[in-house]
């Protein structure tokens, strides 16, 4: 026997599929050269090449033991880790969401991994900042490179593949990138920083009587300052702890005041890290008793698990709904598990991080698209290695490689925020996490004050354990809600600019009795569109079929869709008249008008124009919280599960525009955010107030709201539903075809139409343009499929849909057209 049998013989030749980042439908096979078949595993990242010259990180998803017939394999250029980064319920959890969501595993690993995992020919690399790295110990090549971002300043993997003339450079990045001293994709700059208040204490030397009598004394030439001593003297007597604000709450001083006082040493700051709740509610401190309502929901819950993996807690706002959370968290951690805390936006995990903070201190962590993709990475390895033993974040989270997962709490269940609309996948937390629940054997709650339809259905069916909170914790009452007719008080003329009278009032009111009030506008920017007054002439994008929005803080006029900008228009460029007006009003409008209505309040705006960058929404809530503000008007985010104590007023500015949304869901949407904004009110021990303004005051969906009648907008919906076949009732499987010809576009869809109506029938609807039918210059037709649940196997209505697609592409005629597939949309 030859020696290159032997050889063979004993070293197996192996193969791999790999998982690439990429839009492609399968999975590629690669060879791995002997050397590596004892370090090769599932879930490691390995480097390929694929095309002609490009360079990948890809997951290994399988190992085979033979070639592939259709192409020679390729050896693998390197293996990047020493373990696992996925492990095997990451890839059930990826298998699953690329069957039922429609779309190939590559874009699923393109959302679920951190982009400093995925590396590729094009992924920028910079130098890190970190002070006290020593060059000195690094391999040559590793100097080589540090040196080249010295004077480059950025460089792509494919640069560096040039500097150092070989392909497998990823390991050496790797380690460059764990010992710091590099950073992919971008700089790191802060990281989670917890809120700090500045307490006031007064000075040693004056501690006893005669030390205030001299103080005061010596202060009679400087009355501001007397005022604000004996201010902090009074409030001494009922506070622990004293704010600058505080003093200026209770006299006429100003900060200035507070600071002299400090610079002559008279005041000492004490800086602490605090709660944004501290102080203010029962759920802060780690010691909390429920009370009786609580404690049966807690025993329901418990009960429901025990046959179950799936509870509904239906809630009110303010019920102490977090703190069951907290409790079922501690347990699962006792029992050695892991929890998962989903909330659907990152704003929330702004406020609750503190709070849970309190009760798991270093063993929680935060994971959200605002964080750098190196800190995204850094907490991915800490999930993997088990130092994190609960994780509150959005929707991304569900990516995360729990090994021990024990408890998902997915809170505000109904909000839309959970939905991924693009790119693909375009999946639900809330649904993927019930998946992720089922492969790793645990429990699942979805907490909602107002659940979504499908979420109660399945309930009331009997599917999920139900557990039901209504009553609010301690003392607070549900809000007082109030209509008012917007056509009214315009005849009474009763309307200040886009206030009514009560609302205007109740406005002065709460300042006067130093509370805040929250006012809702569901549009950002200044103006939604400008026209011309003498021939209609609307301002749009020259991108997309919307209009434009003026937005007074940059002073142009903004497409939402594209991000297209050019400035305000003073002449009309159809028929040349300066005749331009001003319609609607968006958040900036509505604070402009109440500066000028009242210019005495602090008015703070909390919208995404106000909140860009990564701590931009934590600096709005927190001023707010602080009282820095007397008013905050906002889009939805203002909805969404934030708690202010001193908030006594609610107005809702025109609540015409999310009932009358052209949307089967809309009057359920139209409920919830009104309601959930409504439950911004009172919180504490007084009651609040909610003033909503409306030109349709007798609509039934505002009548439920008043009456905190959840159960009968849900039997309204469900019977709309049935009859309209749509959830929970029917699937609905969304297909957007694009191109940049009109025409093509709506020829292509019709060709498609007609080969999903082959096998499914009156079930396909379309095509037909949607409400916004061009965005980025490509026009758009939509194909809705309509599949009932009963008698029905979805699986194979799905793959009939793929065969169909195939058949689609591989037509020329229809070459260049895009189509995306949204399962479960809206």
């Amino acid at each position: 026997m030859s020696e290159a049998s032997l050889f063979h013989h004993d070293r197996e030749t192996l193969f791999v599929e790999v998982i690439l980042p990429l839009y492609i439908a399968k999975t590629y096979t690669y060879r791995v050269p002997a050397e590596w078949n004892e370090q090769i595993a599932v879930g490691k990242r390995v480097i390929i090449q694929f095309g002609r010259n490009k360079i990948y990180a890809a997951i290994v998803y399988r190992m085979v033991k033979e070639a592939p017939l259709q192409y020679e394999a390729k050896y693998i250029l390197n293996v990047i880790d020493d373990d696992p980064v996925v492990d095997a319920h990451q890839l059930a959890l990826w298998e699953w969401l690329s069957a039922y969501y429609m779309c190939y595993l590559g874009e699923v690993m393109q959302a679920a991994l951190p982009a400093a995992l995925k590396m590729a020919s094009e992924t920028k690399i910079v130098a890190s900042e970190q002070e006290g790295l020593d060059r000195n110990f690094l391999s040559d090549k590793g100097y080589m490179v540090m040196e080249a971002l010295d004077v480059a300043g950025e460089l792509t993997v494919n640069d560096i593949v040039k500097l150092l003339g070989q392909k497998s450079v990823f390991p050496l990045l790797k380690s460059l990138f764990d010992h710091g001293y590099i950073l992919i994709s971008e700089e790191i700059k802060d990281r989670f920083k917890p809120k700090r208040k500045s307490f006031l204490r007064l000075s040693k030397e004056f501690g006893d009587g005669e030390g205030i009598r001299g103080l005061l004394d010596s202060l009679n030439r400087a009355p501001k300052q007397q005022d604000a001593v004996l201010a902090f003297l009074q409030l001494r007597k009922t506070k622990a702890e004293i704010m600058r604000q505080d003093i200026m709450e209770l006299t006429a001083v100003g900060a200035g005041i507070i600071g002299s006082l400090i610079e002559k040493g008279v005041f000492e700051v004490d800086e602490k890290v605090v709660s944004r709740f501290a102080g203010e509610d029962l759920a802060i401190t780690t010691n909390f008793v429920f009370n009786a309502q609580q404690q049966r929901a807690f025993d329901e819950i418990k009960g429901f698990f025990e046959e179950r993996d799936v509870v509904l807690l239906h809630g009110v706002t303010a019920s102490g709904k977090t703190q069951l959370y907290i409790r079922l968290i501690e347990e699962a951690i006792a029992a050695g598990k892991n929890a998962l805390y989903l909330l659907p936006e990152i704003a929330l995990t702004t406020q609750i991080t503190d709070r849970l903070k309190l009760h798991f201190g270093d063993k929680l962590g935060v994971y959200h698209s605002k964080f750098n993709d190196n800190e995204r990475a850094e907490v991915w390895h800490k999930v993997l290695k088990g130092e994190f033993k609960v994780v509150v974040g959005a929707r991304s989270s569900v990516f995360l490689p729990f090994n021990n997962l024990g408890l998902i709490v997915v809170d505000e269940e109904h909000e839309s925020s959970y939905k991924q609309y693009d790119p693909a996948p375009r999946y639900h937390a809330r649904d993927t996490a019930i998946y992720l629940g089922h492969v790793h054997q645990a429990k699942v709650l979805l907490g909602s004050a107002t659940p979504s339809i499908e979420s109660y259905y399945n309930a009331k069916a009997g599917k999920y354990g139900f557990v039901e909170l209504k009553e609010r914790f301690g003392e607070a009452k549900l809000p007082e809600i109030q209509v008012i007719n917007i056509a009214e008080e315009g005849r009474k003329d009763q309307m200040f600019s886009y206030f009514s009278g009560a609302l205007l009032q109740g406005i002065t009111d709460a300042l006067e009795r130093k509370e805040q009030v929250i006012l809702f506008q569901n549009r950002r920017g200044h103006t939604p569109f400008v026209q011309c007054s003498t021939c209609g002439w609307v301002a749009k994008c020259v991108n997309c079929d919307v209009s434009l929005t003026y937005h007074k803080s940059s002073n142009h006029l903004h497409c939402h869709y594209c991000g297209h900008m050019e400035p305000p228009i003073q002449v009309c460029p159809a028929c040349g008249m300066p005749h331009i007006e001003s319609k609607g009003f968006g958040t900036e409008r509505v604070e402009e008008e109440l500066e000028l209505l009242l210019p005495a309040a602090r008015i703070g705006r909390l919208d995404l124009d106000s909140t860009k960058g990564k701590y931009g929404f934590d600096k709005v809530i927190t001023a707010f919280d602080d009282h820095e503000f007397d008013v905050l008007i906002g889009t939805q985010m203002v909805a969404k599960g934030l708690d202010f104590g001193r908030v006594s007023l609610i107005g809702i500015i025109n609540a015409d525009a999310m009932i009358n949304f052209p949307d089967f869901r809309a009057y359920e949407r139209a409920f919830s955010l009104f309601s959930q904004v409504a439950g911004r009110a009172g919180r504490r021990e007084k009651e609040g107030r909610v003033i909503v303004q409306t030109h349709t005051p007798n609509h039934r969906v505002l009548e439920q709201v008043i009456e905190h009648n959840y159960e009968g907008m849900f039997m309204t919906e469900v019977k709309e539903r049935k009859n309209y076949q749509y959830p929970p009732f029917y699937r609905l499987i969304k297909m957007d075809i694009r191109h940049t010809d009109m025409q093509y576009a709506h020829d292509g869809a019709s060709r498609l139409a007609s080969l999903l109506r082959a096998n499914l029938g009156s079930r396909v609807l379309g095509p037909e343009p949607p409400l916004i039918s061009r965005v980025r210059n490509h026009f758009i037709q939509t194909i809705t499929l309509k599949i009932e649940r009963n008698n029905v196997s979805i699986a194979k209505v799905k793959e009939f849909i793929r065969q169909a697609i195939v058949q689609f592409e591989i037509d020329k005629s229809n070459k260049g057209i895009r189509i995306s597939i949204d399962v479960d949309p809206y």
